[in-house]
């Protein structure tokens, strides 16, 4: 582990975090769950916003696609997603759907803000209509093969990539 140069999970929670909130709305399957917290560990996501039917730990099942990232990314639970961007609002964070839409930007020129909120949508019906009201702008992750959607864990780790490497990165690089 060392050699690797892993930070142990009292490391992992003084560390600093991206201003960086990934919203769950009403995600079904228990291993995107899962696989969202392990993404969110690896890019030091600030912390996660499970709303409606998403799973909360803890649970087998996420815990098993997690690898233990529930045990160090910090979550909150909203009974709808609604709720959840009201109190992103009043934190001052800009909230983005990632989601095709008419006047979405393509992931490339979008410049993560200070505080920015991702919404990943129900793996059927997507970013649900409640949530969009909220939503200062839509982001769409370029595709172009036959079927143009990606599973929202996929989607959800080149969110937090394209965070990471904006405001982690290149701030340390400057």
């Amino acid at each position: 582990m060392e050699e690797l140069n892993r930070l142990s999970k009292d490391q992992y929670e003084e560390v600093e975090k991206l201003p960086v909130i990934m919203v769950l709305d009403n995600i079904r399957s228990l291993s995107n769950v899962g696989a969202v917290f392990r993404s969110a560990d690896a890019f030091r996501i600030g912390e996660l916003f499970l709303c409606g039917i998403t799973a909360c730990p803890p649970h087998r099942e996420i815990h098993k696609t997690a690898l233990g990232a529930d045990e160090t990314v910090r979550w909150r639970y909203f009974s709808t997603t609604e709720d959840a961007c009201r109190e992103l609002k009043s934190m001052g964070y800009k909230i983005y759907a990632i989601e095709q839409v008419d006047d979405s930007v393509m992931l490339q020129d979008f410049r993560t803000p200070p505080l920015a909120a991702f919404i990943m949508g129900n793996e059927v019906e997507g970013v649900s209509d409640g949530a969009l009201a909220f939503c200062d702008g839509a982001i769409e992750i370029p595709q172009e093969g036959t079927k143009h959607s990606l599973n929202v864990s996929v989607c959800s780790g080149i969110i937090m990539w394209h965070s990471f490497e904006q405001l982690f990165l290149k701030k340390a690089v400057s």
